[in-house]
């Protein structure tokens, strides 16, 4: 029979507590921060922008 190498659990266990918490909470502070630019962006610039930026690449493919 094949024995273990070690004997001892060794598990990788996830970050806990504070640690979790703030991850998750500079992701969310991150992602809500790129999408307020991109609205920011959205109403500075317009629609005809991201219209010209469509009709461009279609533009480029053919």
């Amino acid at each position: 029979m094949v024995q273990p190498i070690s004997t001892r659990s060794e598990l990788v266990t996830a970050p806990q507590g504070r640690v979790a918490s703030a991850i998750l909470w500079g992701a969310a502070g991150i992602g809500g921060v790129v999408l307020l630019a991109a609205a920011a962006l959205w109403f500075h610039y317009g629609t005809a922008v991201f219209f010209e930026m469509i009709t461009a690449g279609i533009s480029a493919c053919f």
